[in-house]
């Protein structure tokens, strides 16, 4: 794992400029997929989103992270008065002054950020989940959170089918669909790297749902992957399909030029699900991954879909 650079103490703080280009380089090193497609956007709403995701990377790298042995709960108390710091207006780390400028920017509710510092807590007391809904939870928190960050800076407009008299209406957030494709990316998240977690000591799958397919911790630990495996895959693939089928659903609200973005990444995110697929759902020995080319040749459709969907 690549580990974040030293960033500048509050009395030497970076400019917005260089500050954003810190961000862009966070977001450009750990998510290339989500990196190309905040490419599409307008340059003040890319840079907007490149400061979320540094935010979100710093936070999640204080549980998962080289130093995250040295992360207790009061690390998290400590990253939270941060968070409020930067919200009033005193970024303390270079990074912080990308998301300071942002906040000037657009109106952003300081409630999702600490949603997911409180999904970094979970991660430091819980290496199991029983049932889905304590996994749902999770995922809001780590992931879903981020859709309703963004939400505020992607924008919506009025459909063209707005009765004349309430195109004047401020059209709502599609706040359901923006955090089902948190949770859909998540649930892609943990089903890629089952592997990489469980060398981890660290189980994501629900545990009621590894009973239900006969399948064991210790199975999972030796990455046996079998008839039991390959249809508890198919099971939670299924339903990570269904979560971003909901999402879509909210692409058509948003501003024209997020449109093509949100679609991309959405797109190409889910392509992880064929790959694991293709690779017989052996997710221990093969890490799945889109490969460039194939990242390329989606981008025509999703920019279609952005058009007539």
């Amino acid at each position: 794992m690549l580990q974040l650079p030293h960033y500048s103490c509050m009395n030497t703080l970076a400019s917005p400029e260089a500050a954003y280009e810190l961000c862009r380089q966070i977001t450009a090193t750990y998510a290339k997929t989500f990196y190309l497609g905040t490419l599409l956007m307008s340059e003040e709403k890319r840079r907007a989103i490149w400061a979320i995701y540094a935010w979100c990377r710093r936070t999640d790298e204080l549980v998962d992270g080289p130093r995250a042995r040295l992360t207790t709960p009061e690390t998290l108390d400590q990253w939270e008065h941060q968070l409020e710091s930067i919200f009033g207006g005193y970024p303390q780390e270079d990074p912080d002054v990308a998301l300071a400028d942002t906040l000037q920017r657009f109106s952003l509710s300081i409630q999702p950020f600490r949603d997911m510092i409180a999904g970094q807590r979970m991660d430091l007391c819980c290496s199991r989940y029983e049932t889905f809904e304590e996994l749902y939870l999770y995922c809001y928190r780590v992931a879903g959170t981020v859709g309703l960050m963004s939400m505020p800076i992607m924008g919506v407009e009025p459909s063209p089918r707005t009765a004349p008299w309430n195109r004047n209406v401020p059209a709502e957030l599609p706040i359901e669909e923006a955090v089902a494709l948190g949770i859909a990316n998540q649930l892609t998240n943990i089903l890629r790297d089952v592997g990489e977690d469980a060398n981890r000591g660290r189980i994501y799958l629900p545990l009621q749902e590894l009973a239900l397919f006969n399948y064991t911790e210790e199975d999972l630990f030796n990455g046996v992957v079998d008839e039991r495996w390959r249809e508890l895959m198919r099971f939670q693939i299924g339903r990570a399909r269904k979560f971003f089928t909901m999402a879509e659903k909210g692409v058509s609200q948003l501003s024209l030029d997020a449109r093509w973005p949100v679609w991309s990444a959405l797109m190409l995110y889910r392509q992880i699900l064929d790959v694991i697929e293709s690779n017989h759902y052996d997710v221990f020995r093969q890490r799945a991954y889109v490969g460039r080319s194939r990242k390329l040749l989606y981008l025509p459709v999703a920019w279609l879909r952005a058009q007539v969907l």
